[in-house]
């Protein structure tokens, strides 16, 4: 016979996997155990493992550069009106709330307009944010494979212009542990707060996560 609690507590596990499903049209992994987390719960999933990119300084960069430290990972464009500025500020927040942890994390903003945002740009869109973000530079051949890898949307919106365009895109960030392991993604709008002490659970894991 099965356990009445143990059902009620696999439909609970079954309910919380499909919101997560639902509100970012993404495959997520969740445990048994249910979400522990305000950000979507993405442990264990098989996809957006790693990138080969350049930052805006001109060095190659992979997730094993970041190893020890939680990674926020985030796809924009310079000329974005509201939401990348917003969620950058909001990365800054995040870092000033974690305190002396805040060396522990490192933000990365991915270009999803390389026609447009060149290096020294990106560079000094950077530090208009935090100093210790890096903006990493897709070339236009790189950038498909590596939206669709990421599950990452975006799409060219004429402008009256050729240059005038916008982006539609994705909004949130991907957190991975200390280990270079995909752990969560931070819906766009959720208070720095609680994001901060999302990150704050992953730090005392220590990367101990699928």
């Amino acid at each position: 016979m099965i356990n009445p609690m143990k059902k009620r507590d696999a439909l609970k596990t079954i309910a919380a996997c499909a919101l997560s499903i639902w509100a970012t049209g993404q495959l997520a992994a969740c445990s048994e155990k249910g979400p522990a987390f305000t950000a979507i719960d993405l442990t264990g999933a098989d996809y957006a493992r790693d990138f080969s990119l350049m930052d805006h300084n001109g060095k190659p960069r992979t997730l094993k550069d970041f190893q020890g430290k939680i990674v926020m990972m985030f796809f924009g464009y310079t000329q974005c009106p509201d939401v990348c500025p917003t969620s950058m500020s909001e990365m800054a927040t995040i870092r000033q709330l974690l305190g002396q942890d805040a060396e522990r994390v490192q933000c990365l903003f991915v270009t999803l307009d390389p026609e447009r945002d060149k290096p020294e740009m990106l560079k000094d869109y950077m530090q208009a944010f935090d100093p210790t973000f890096l903006a990493l530079v897709p070339t236009p051949e790189q950038l498909v494979p590596l939206a669709k890898d990421f599950k990452v949307y975006y799409k060219k919106v004429e402008g009256p212009t050729p240059t005038s365009y916008t982006m539609d895109h994705t909004a949130g960030s991907y957190v991975y542990d200390t280990r270079g392991k995909l752990r969560l993604f931070t819906r766009y709008g959720t208070k720095p707060e609680l994001t901060a002490a999302d990150l704050r659970i992953l730090l005392q894991q220590g990367g101990s996560g699928v």
